[in-house]
């Protein structure tokens, strides 16, 4: 088996260092619902993780919740709730998503503001070796204290220096020193520490729960390409620096980047689809077959177009499961050689599209061979298993509109007649358009407003 490894940038032959394979993957941070963008990436993980254990590995999996940042702290002042209100309900969503998405969940997830005694003990063995100094009570990362600072995502720290913006009143020794503790501000959550009151920075919760749950090094770190620099980058230094050793991680794998009109998906651009309202339109399978029918390090498309023709993909699926066993009549379909390929597939690079068209191709021949009156109970079976590698169901899908959706959306209904009852239009008409965007019409009437999935 091979995968390929950011750091080299080699596809190199991969066996874990111990008796079973750690993995670490950067998770959410909790401020607002999670998108399909974010599906992306714990599908591709999930698809991994699964695979290795088909493979005969035992696998741990370590996923984190960034559970205090800026833009938990702005969001829940907007809505006038606390952080931890805020980042629980979003929490409690994305394994609600998951769930739907049948991507298993990890062994564990830390949550940064669980983890201050182990991130406080990085921190303060940073300073004591001198690869980290307090400044007005933050402290920063030493980056030319690391000789090998930028080698993930290959920059020199002069380039890196010549583009570097300095906010006002940070005093830094170098523009590309980062942050591992913020000192306190007023109205913010704040944690005792050796160096006043305050919070961690982002990258070091990271490397403080790898260390916690993973040990000093661990065989696969994972995330999204955008996490590539500045976070992974930060992370490698924070942590070789901390223990003296090196890799921190054996294969840093990265996937690539879900767009949409041309643009990454993301919260911050605004341009996003939710996982919830992408289940209350297509099936968990539909989905899984969207993200898998490319290779997971090349971009991913999200369309509506793209997703019905993997719904209607997961159907031929279905149907090839659904055909005639035959019991033990004429010469049995043998699903070996399909098997072959999907393992030399997945083996190369994780190759998810060539072992979905390898699904495809089984199913085409189950069709035939059993039109034919031949026995395919066994290829049926080698079918489910194969899809099940790649957490497909194969389950005839439930009500487009869950239970929680249905929920969302009448509570949204309910606003927009309260809007509406108090002559706000624009307020009306922006949460039908919110409607709208979740693949919701509604239909208005004397007796009041109805609402059905669009489609």
């Amino acid at each position: 088996m091979k995968l390929s490894d950011t750091l080299t940038g080699q596809k190199r032959e991969f066996a874990p260092s111990g008796d079973e394979v750690r993995i670490y993957v950067c998770g959410v941070t909790p401020y607002s619902s999670a998108h399909v963008g974010h599906a992306m990436s714990y599908i591709v993980f999930d698809a991994l993780h699964r695979y290795l254990e088909f493979r005969g590995f035992r696998v741990r999996r370590v996923q984190n919740f960034t559970d205090i940042d800026d833009k938990l702290i702005e969001r829940a002042a907007q809505e006038g709730t606390t952080v931890e209100a805020l980042a629980e309900k979003h929490v409690a969503e994305y394994f609600e998503n998951m769930a739907a998405l049948n991507v298993r969940e990890a062994d564990v997830y830390p949550r940064a503001t669980q983890e201050l005694p182990k991130i406080v003990e990085m921190i303060a063995g940073l300073v004591a070796s001198g690869h980290a100094y307090e400044s007005g009570g933050d402290v920063y990362f030493r980056v030319r204290s690391d000789e090998e600072y930028g080698k993930l995502s290959r920059r020199s720290l002069d380039a890196m220096r010549a583009g570097a913006r300095v906010e006002p009143g940070v005093s830094k020794e170098h523009p590309m020193d980062f942050a591992l503790w913020k000192s306190a501000k007023a109205g913010e959550p704040a944690w005792e520490s050796p160096w006043g009151a305050g919070r961690p920075g982002w990258h070091i919760e990271c490397s403080a729960m790898a260390l916690r749950y993973l040990g000093e090094s661990v065989d696969i770190h994972g995330g999204g390409q955008d996490l590539v620099f500045p976070h992974h980058e930060n992370e490698i230094a924070q942590s070789e620096a901390f223990t003296g050793k090196r890799p921190f991680a054996r294969f840093w794998l990265h996937n690539g980047l879900l767009n949409m009109d041309a643009q990454k998906m993301s919260k911050s651009l605004g341009n996003l689809v939710t996982i919830s309202e992408a289940l209350a339109r297509y099936s968990a399978d539909a989905i899984r077959l969207s993200v898998l029918n490319a290779h997971y390090r090349s971009p991913g498309y999200y369309s509506d177009e793209a997703l019905a023709g993997s719904e209607r993909a997961a159907a031929r699926l279905r149907q090839a499961l659904a055909a005639p066993a035959n019991g033990d009549a004429g010469a049995a379909l043998d699903p070996q050689p399909a098997r072959e390929r999907f393992v030399e597939a997945m083996d190369d690079d994780l190759n998810t599209p060539q072992a979905v068209a390898a699904l495809f191709d089984l199913a085409r021949e189950v069709n035939r061979e059993s039109a034919e009156g031949r026995g395919v109970a066994g290829a049926q079976e080698t079918l489910r298993e194969l899809a099940g590698v790649l957490g497909l169901t194969l389950r005839e899908p439930e009500s487009a509109v869950d239970a929680g959706f249905a929920a969302r959306v009448d509570a949204l209904v309910a606003r927009r007649s309260e809007l509406r009852a108090a002559r706000d239009f624009a307020g009306a008409d922006g949460v039908r358009a919110e409607l709208a965007a979740m693949g919701i019409e509604l239909t208005d009437s004397p007796s009041g407003t109805t609402w059905r999935a669009a489609g």
